[in-house]
């Protein structure tokens, strides 16, 4: 991303955290901000131009940021191993702070990959005030086998020296990142995570977006939000994997450029 990254200090914890984080789009246009919550080993920067461009598109402001543990943020410390609820902290407690930190007063749009479209869907269904509508690729409503399978062979890939090398590219503490993830993922008892509950209780705008090659996910996620929350738009891509922004853009573009028109329309 050709944007300038700046730092954003909080208090998360207890501890001290530094998150990474940059403006994108038309940085002067009224109405909502955009909010980029990025994938399980995602980042600033991995994003590239993305969100600059989407945003653009859109004709308004978007806000980019490294969870902690991610990009240049803060990494996690020896004691900082996520836990089943890793994805509840970063969406009830880090984004909140990240908002009113950067001083984000009207409601946001989420826009979520992967892990990111959880914390996406988790955020609305707790904070109706602080988001006026959510997109997400990919996310995770609970857990399936298929996801695990390829867990196991990105910790594989890593672990072989190729996946690390390319993904040092992106954050400060690689390690941290990737562990981060990845352990929690294979935990035994995280099988069991579910956020259908939450999703829903959620009431504003939902697209939900899935690749139909996606080999961390199958389209039950995103038909399984239609079926909790009526309000919600499924689009299935096809010949997309697991990063529609990548695999297919200029469709991606233009559904979410559709959609948020006629929402916006409406409102």
């Amino acid at each position: 991303m050709s944007t300038t990254a700046h730092f954003l200090d909080i208090m998360w914890r207890d501890k001290p955290v530094s998150v990474e984080y940059a403006w994108v789009g038309e940085l002067n246009a009224p109405g909502p901000v955009m909010v980029f919550l990025h994938e399980g080993l995602g980042s600033v920067s991995m994003w590239h131009d993305f969100p600059h461009e989407m945003c653009k598109l859109l004709g308004i402001k978007g806000l980019v940021y490294s969870r902690p543990a991610y990009g240049l943020s803060t990494p996690r410390d020896s004691e900082g191993l996520w836990d089943v609820d890793f994805l509840h902290q970063q969406a009830l407690e880090v984004l909140p702070k990240v908002i009113e930190g950067l001083k984000l007063n009207e409601p946001v749009w989420l826009f979520g990959h992967s892990d990111g479209g959880s914390i996406a869907l988790l955020s609305a269904a707790h904070y109706s005030g602080l988001v006026a509508g959510v997109v997400v690729l990919a996310p995770h409503l609970f857990v399936e086998d298929l996801t695990i399978q390829s867990i196991v062979q990105a910790r594989d890939h890593y672990r072989a020296g190729g996946l690390k090398e390319r993904l040092s590219r992106y954050h400060a503490d690689v390690d941290s990142a990737f562990y981060g993830w990845n352990t929690i993922w294979l935990k035994p008892e995280f099988k069991y995570w579910s956020i259908e509950d939450e999703v829903a209780k959620i009431q504003c705008p939902i697209l939900a977006i899935q690749g139909e090659q996606d080999p961390y996910g199958t389209m039950e996620q995103v038909n399984r939000i239609k079926k909790l929350a009526d309000q919600a738009v499924v689009i299935e891509i096809d010949d997309c994997g697991h990063s529609p922004h990548k695999d297919q853009t200029q469709v991606l573009m233009s559904v979410v450029k559709d959609y948020f028109e006629k929402v916006n329309a409406v409102q």
